[in-house]
């Protein structure tokens, strides 16, 4: 019987066997003097639940501007949820990095309301935003533009891809500034080997808790012209497209995302929704004048350079970031009746609403004082 056999090895893997100090590995494995071997069979190590649980998890840390606004609220929410992500906020897009950051979601160009308010362009606080990335070590870079700086013309493709040559419209200035987000964000990543960015491009974005007034400006223009022109619409939930963002960070997504449901919405239903009337065609000079009229009386002068994307068709695919993983869960019509779902008084901006309250008081003052000079005038008749 073999020294295996009385030892009671069936075979090697059965045995662990530690070979003497200095030994030569030619000595064959039966040898006596070259082998100690463990009598206990190899057991496989499993960890167990609360082990594996108990493993460091890695951590990336995550800065996002534009914080407080409705998309920014979802966006950190959702992050945070996650125990890999450490998300730290940053309320404005000119905000400073103080601290170690991997990836920068710069959601702030987006907020047009808080530029607005504010007097600030798009692209303020972007170049100090990528410098402090930079500075903290960020690799990866999530910026939030729109679909508007395809520009609304005549002749675009339908739908537009990613690859579409991009035209804001000259006189629209908040579609000019995010063009120049996108080509400074462009740069930070071509600047150094490793770099990753993601730019969205998300159609108009909309919510109960969440339309901005230029959203709510589009989907008042488009389906409300009197004109020849029908120009059919899109209109994203921003449940949706805070989905898009957070995937765009796990996935560390390169390169430009359109961000839009499926299909479109024809402007014949965009009135019905509206709980328009039917739409009596007129001549385009005629029907620019009522759309003015109502617009203003609505909220003020119209958005400088606004009034080419409620005139021309702007659609865009999602087949690129579809192929990603992201799919919509709200349809065109659903966001847009979420969004817009209150009268027209209720969409008036305080400025707006302060200008008609003090109309009506001027016009109701007037109204006193010539019924009054009028009684007088009577009575002094009558004397």
């Amino acid at each position: 019987m073999s020294f295996h056999h009385h030892l009671g090895i069936q075979n090697q893997k059965d045995r662990v066997c530690l070979r003497a100090q200095g030994e030569p590995r030619s000595k064959p494995w039966g040898s006596h003097s070259s082998i100690v071997c463990s009598m206990s069979r190899i057991v496989a190590f499993t960890p167990t639940s609360d082990e594996i649980d108990a493993r460091p998890v890695q951590v990336t840390k995550v800065v996002v501007t534009g914080a407080l606004w409705p998309l920014g609220r979802r966006v950190v929410k959702l992050l945070s949820a996650d125990s890999s992500f450490e998300v730290t906020q940053i309320s404005r897009g000119d905000g400073v990095i103080e601290d170690d950051v991997d990836v920068l979601v710069h959601l702030a160009p987006g907020d047009h309301d808080a530029l607005a308010a504010g007097g600030r362009s798009a692209v303020v606080g972007t170049p100090e935003l990528l410098e402090g990335a930079s500075r903290f070590g960020a690799t990866h870079v999530v910026l939030l533009s729109s679909a508007m700086v395809y520009g609304a013309w005549p002749n675009n493709p339908i739908p537009l891809t990613e690859d579409t040559v991009l035209r804001p419209d000259s006189g629209f200035a908040f579609a000019r500034q995010l063009a120049t987000g996108e080509q400074l964000v462009d740069d930070w990543r071509d600047a150094l080997e490793g770099r990753e960015a993601c730019v969205l491009r998300p159609v108009p974005a909309m919510a109960s808790d969440g339309s901005s007034s230029l959203v709510r400006a589009l989907a008042a223009g488009m389906g409300g012209r009197l004109g020849e022109d029908d120009v059919p619409a899109q209109f994203l939930h921003l449940d949706d497209l805070a989905d898009a963002v957070v995937l765009a960070v796990k996935k560390r997504l390169n390169g430009v995302y359109n961000v839009a449901p499926d299909g479109f919405v024809p402007s014949s239903r965009v009135r019905s929704l509206w709980g328009m009337a039917p739409r009596l065609r007129l001549p385009d000079r005629l029907s620019e004048s009522l759309s003015d009229w109502r617009w203003r009386f609505q909220r003020g002068p119209i958005p400088p350079g606004l009034r080419p994307y409620v005139r021309s068709t702007w659609l865009v695919s999602n087949g690129r970031l579809r192929a990603e993983g992201w799919a919509p869960t709200v349809t065109n019509e659903q966001a847009f009746v979420e969004g817009t779902n209150a009268k027209w008084w209720t969409m008036l901006t305080p400025k707006r609403k302060q200008e008609i309250s003090l109309g009506v008081m001027s016009v109701a003052v007037i109204m006193i004082v010539v019924t009054a000079l009028r009684s007088l005038s009577k009575y002094q008749r009558q004397r």
